[in-house]
């Protein structure tokens, strides 16, 4: 089987290998029931790495057109998804060899590129440069992450009721990496993971990736619903939580959950995963004390990141892991990626100590909270029959269709008049169940584009 892969396309690799796979199958050269090539064998055919492979699979099996047992492989699904034809990404302009289109709407992505501070943090890498010249560009002496950087953690931590010490942290590349370690020591194929429902679509691909059996637990206004906890936390190795401002619904979890969700982990011995991906990005209400600051056993590994609030592309995040897991964590990382960067961590540490990541957190806040509430009033005057529900803080609006009408269906009738949106399937465990919703990022766009957005989303809608 030789597949084209072209490194200086522009495309990434896995996203060529989804779309050739994602072609053979819709065409029928690939039949239903079809067996792919093992990850460790195609990747040794095309000269690239298991994770690139890995990741084209797992977006495969989050589209619905593979399957993946333990001891049998990855198969073509016996039945394919009824949306036959894949919507449209930005990566088919890429591929067509054609930019995107420059008027195209976009309520995805993560955070406003003109709010990054990069003034403001190019300054502090060069400062950084000047003090320690060529000793800051090489790896970190310790694959744990920078001693000072892991202080100036801990006093922010401290500052949300989590006592910890620096040596309880581990700097990651990013909160998705902190996940990733914890499933490489934790999670083994077959071993049942506990999710939200519906949950962040890429900790979903990241677990289909290790092969973990995915049990999902309801979500409501209040969080994830703690009572249905009881019945499926016996024998599970983890349970994945998002407890500030849950991606994709923008709910909070509750005090009193928080307190009876931790009490079930430990009465059953599950390991907790607190992913706290954007707890300061808060507009409204009182923060509530994170689950990890109630546990004084070690039961929850608490993951954040600078990423979400700063720059995406900076990938710094940091893992709060106490007890034995530990050194297999730090050993995980440093086989890995042997350290993140030593520069970027040290200017960020300076970055944050000099006072100039709190001013632009206090900036964002104020910024993304007028966009919150310019989605609210435009979803009210352009989308009447949707229900939505508006979120104290974070990047999310999850907005519930009205009666009739199809997420995919809309996605696809919203691109046509340049809007792009997360379409409800991709945060589910099985899509059909998030047919009736859709995911808007509010952070994104300016106050009138978002207006502008909505209203061709609503006629989108009534096409």
């Amino acid at each position: 089987m030789r597949i084209p892969v072209d490194p200086e396309s522009g495309v990434p690799l896995y996203r060529q290998l989804e779309q050739w796979f994602a072609d053979a199958i819709r065409s029928g050269a690939l039949p239903p029931g079809s067996r792919l090539p093992s990850t460790r064998a195609l990747a040794a055919d095309l000269g690239v790495s298991r994770v690139t492979v890995s990741t084209a699979f797992a977006e495969l099996h989050g589209s619905g057109l593979v399957v993946a047992a333990v001891g049998s492989g990855t198969r073509v699904a016996p039945v394919l998804p009824t949306a036959a034809r894949r919507a449209p990404t930005p990566w088919d302009d890429a591929w067509a060899g054609r930019p995107p289109e420059p008027d195209v709407i976009a309520f995805t992505g993560v955070g406003d590129p003109a709010a990054y501070p990069v003034a403001e943090f190019g300054r502090t890498v060069r400062q950084v440069l000047a003090r320690e010249g060529a000793a800051a560009l090489s790896y970190a002496p310790d694959p744990a992450g920078d001693p000072s950087l892991r202080r100036t953690v801990t006093q922010l931590l401290a500052s949300q009721g989590i006592g910890v010490p620096p040596e309880s942290v581990l700097i990651t590349s990013g909160s998705q990496q902190a996940l990733a370690l914890v499933c490489q020591v934790l999670v083994r194929p077959g071993d049942t993971v506990l999710v939200e429902e519906p949950t962040y679509d890429l900790a979903l691909r990241l677990l289909r990736t290790v092969g973990a059996n995915l049990v999902g637990v309801p979500v409501d206004e209040h969080g994830i619903r703690v009572d249905r906890l009881a019945e499926v936390l016996p024998g599970s190795k983890l349970l994945y939580v998002t407890p500030n401002f849950q991606n994709p619904t923008g709910a909070t979890l509750s005090a009193p959950r928080r307190r009876e969700l931790l009490h079930l982990a430990r009465a059953h011995d599950v390991p907790v995963f607190e992913d706290d991906f954007a707890g300061d990005l808060r507009y409204s209400g009182r923060a509530i004390p994170a689950i990890k600051s109630l546990d004084d056993r070690g039961h929850v590994l608490y993951a954040g990141t600078f990423s979400k609030l700063l720059m995406p592309g900076l990938r710094i995040g940091y893992l709060v892991v106490d007890g034995p897991l530990r050194p297999e964590l730090v050993e995980a990382k440093q086989v890995t990626d042997l350290g993140t960067s030593l520069l970027l961590q040290r200017a960020l540490d300076r970055f944050v100590t000099i006072g100039r990541y709190q001013a632009n957190l206090r900036r964002t806040t104020r910024l993304y909270r007028e966009r919150r509430d310019t989605l609210k009033q435009a979803l009210e005057d352009h989308l009447p029959g949707a229900t939505f529900t508006v979120p104290a803080g974070g990047l999310f609006t999850w907005v519930e269709l009205p009666p009739g009408v199809r997420s995919d269906e809309l996605l696809v009738a919203a691109r046509d008049r340049g809007v792009d949106l997360a379409s409800g399937e991709r945060f589910y465990l099985d899509p059909a169940d998030g047919l009736g919703h859709v995911r808007l990022n509010f952070a994104v766009q300016p106050p009138a584009r978002i207006t502008e957005g909505i209203a061709r989303l609503g006629h989108s809608q009534r096409k």
